[in-house]
């Protein structure tokens, strides 16, 4: 199997939402690629530029990132033409790979607005922002920059970032530099395309961590009287637990909660919700092992937003009176 590291380029409007296509939100104006075979050596390299045909004047913010104009983008080709070209490229047998997941979700909208063949689902890449994180950090939610990765392992920089061929290939060189001795373990999942039924319904399990994709929900409040969602098992032995702290709302997305397995410690639950173009919610779902440290952090928060609750009441009070 080899391995395709994908960077693109896109634009937006440039007059803001008013001149938004409802369909295409970000077209893309440049594909880049790095192939590696399966002993993460690089092979070959894709690049090329896309003639848009929705935002053709760039907007300002992402012309002042990019090393070329609206008169280069002129020359580029159609993007169902590139596409097409640089699914051939990719081969047969491949999985992709891409810094951070935006990528992924971009190229399928725009090739659900030209109708081309959908990828495989669920589709499976490497986010090897977050490889990187774990791999460096220790913390897969931290998000370092390309530019910081190459940095910090030291990789010559001979070629402008910000475009996507190169970004691609610094990208490989990162990867190539990697200890990836779990590495595929490290999968994600994108979740462009969520599942559509409970047949659907998705179950990723991880040395560290596992997660859980669901159906569409009509509503958050339809999500969580769904016993599956709010029940917690240990990654681990995947046995029911009882919770030291119940599911609390700790955002607009998110919920989190806690339980304690015998065998395996404190174990987080996180639930996020995400919208469908419907307006449809479906879940993520994560459990992970934590330690105390994260344990104190994350009833804290409960604590904290329990008293912003308790004074809000009370000054609604004050003022109703």
């Amino acid at each position: 199997m080899n391995y395709i590291v994908l960077d693109l380029e896109w634009n937006q409007s440039s007059s803001g939402q008013l001149g938004e296509n409802p369909r295409l939100a970000f077209e893309i104006i440049e594909i880049g690629a790095a192939k590696l075979d399966s002993k993460f050596k690089i092979i070959d390299q894709y690049g090329s530029i896309v003639k848009p045909r929705v935002y053709r004047r760039l907007h300002p913010k992402i012309r002042e990132i990019l090393n070329y104009n609206e008169s280069y983008l002129k020359t580029g080709r159609p993007f169902d033409v590139v596409f097409r070209e640089f699914k051939k490229w990719c081969g047969e047998d491949y999985i992709f790979c891409t810094w951070g997941p935006l990528d992924l979700a971009y190229l399928q909208q725009n090739m659900e607005f030209y109708y081309l063949k959908e990828f495989p689902f669920p589709l499976k890449f490497y986010n090897l922002q977050e490889v990187y994180a774990i791999n460096h950090y220790g913390d897969r939610f931290q998000t370092p920059s390309l530019e910081k990765a190459v940095t910090e392992l030291n990789i010559p920089v001979t070629d402008l970032f910000h475009c996507a061929k190169n970004d691609a290939l610094y990208t490989a060189k990162v990867l190539e530099k990697m200890n990836r001795k779990k590495f595929s373990d490290l999968y994600s999942i994108d979740y462009y395309r969520h599942p559509s039924s409970s047949e659907e319904e998705i179950i990723s399990r991880h040395a560290n961590y596992n997660e859980y994709i669901t159906r569409p929900f009509h509503d958050k409040k339809e999500a969580m009287e769904d016993k599956t969602i709010t029940s917690l098992y240990c990654n681990k032995c995947n046995r029911k637990l009882n919770k030291k702290i119940k599911w609390f709302v700790n955002n607009s997305n998110t919920q989190i909660c806690v339980g304690r397995c015998w065998n395996h410690g404190l174990i987080c639950g996180k639930i996020r919700f995400k919208s469908t173009k419907n307006g449809d919610v479906f879940i993520i779902k994560t459990t992970e092992r934590i330690d105390k440290k994260e344990y104190e952090r994350i009833r804290n928060r409960q604590n904290e937003l329990r008293n912003r609750r308790r004074e809000k009441r009370i000054q609604k009070n004050i003022y109703s009176k």
